[in-house]
């Protein structure tokens, strides 16, 4: 089989499994097989894919159409225009927590030395902040230690060397540090939320996705003890579910938090919110 021949049968199989990026998709798992470049099996669609190959392609085939993500097939993705190794104990980043970095990127100043980044996961969140300023420096924990693992082989495959990465239950192993500001993406779904999104979300760590309390234990835990944790004038940033933001400003203010912001997704829903510690 040739290439050519390969694309129009991996687009029928994805389309008809209902894989919307269904051709672009195709031809990033041909070029990852191949190891050849997206312009290259455009230009050289004529040459033929030995069996060995077919064989890979005819797997990763099979694995997607079963709805496992793409990033987990290949072992990464891209975000902030980083490669970032993926596993299937850690979530995949989303291109909304995106929003998330860039406004950490706001508030960092002259006088930001130290970030703290609670569930970190494959360290997408640090290693975007780090690198674009590596004189700060950024803590990252998670619970367990293979998850640690990747983050730390993530940022030596990106030469990023300014963050402490711990094993900690969120706060369990911070003792008194205090920090400028501190962010986390933490679970936010609830039970019942994850019942209609399990479909599109079972190869991914449940634990990772969802939350006691209609999806805001872990948020409430964090706010609860942050302000312990932040210098005076640090921010809090969380990232949260798009039905969160009126509860979670109400939170904040109850633990004395204040310069409460909110910030819209691409969708126009709130998923970021900030507050800062402020004592006179």
């Amino acid at each position: 089989m040739i290439i050519r021949q390969y694309l129009e049968y991996s687009y029928n199989i994805l389309k008809k499994n209902k894989i919307l990026a269904y051709q672009l998709e195709s031809v990033i798992i041909l070029s990852f097989v191949l190891k050849k470049s997206k312009s290259w099996i455009y230009g050289f669609s004529e040459t033929k894919i030995n069996n060995k190959q077919l064989t890979t392609l005819q797997n990763f085939l099979k694995r997607r159409i079963k709805g496992e993500p793409i990033a987990y097939l290949l072992g990464f993705c891209e975000f902030w225009s980083l490669k970032i190794y993926v596993s299937p104990y850690v979530l995949i980043p989303r291109k909304e927590t995106e929003i998330l970095v860039e406004i950490v990127l706001k508030k960092i100043n002259i006088d930001t030395k130290k970030i703290l980044d609670l569930g970190t996961g494959s360290g997408a969140i640090s290693l975007a902040i780090a690198s674009k300023f590596n004189f700060i420096n950024i803590t990252a924990t998670d619970i367990s230690k293979k998850i640690i693992n990747l983050a730390k082989y993530n940022a030596k495959k990106l030469h990023i060397n300014n963050i402490n990465f711990l094993i900690s239950n969120w706060f369990s192993n911070l003792k008194n540090n205090k920090f400028d500001i501190i962010i986390s993406n933490p679970p936010y779904i609830s039970y019942f939320e994850y019942l209609f999104l399990k479909k599109q979300l079972k190869f991914e760590p449940t634990k990772s996705l969802v939350s006691h309390n209609n999806g805001l234990a872990d948020l409430y835990k964090i706010i609860l003890h942050s302000f312990k944790y932040l210098n005076n004038y640090g921010w809090l940033i969380l990232e949260h579910g798009y039905k969160q933001g009126s509860i979670l400003k109400k939170i904040l203010k109850t633990n004395q938090f204040q310069n409460i912001m909110q910030y819209h997704d691409i969708q126009q829903h709130y998923r970021v919110i900030c507050g800062q510690k402020i004592l006179f």
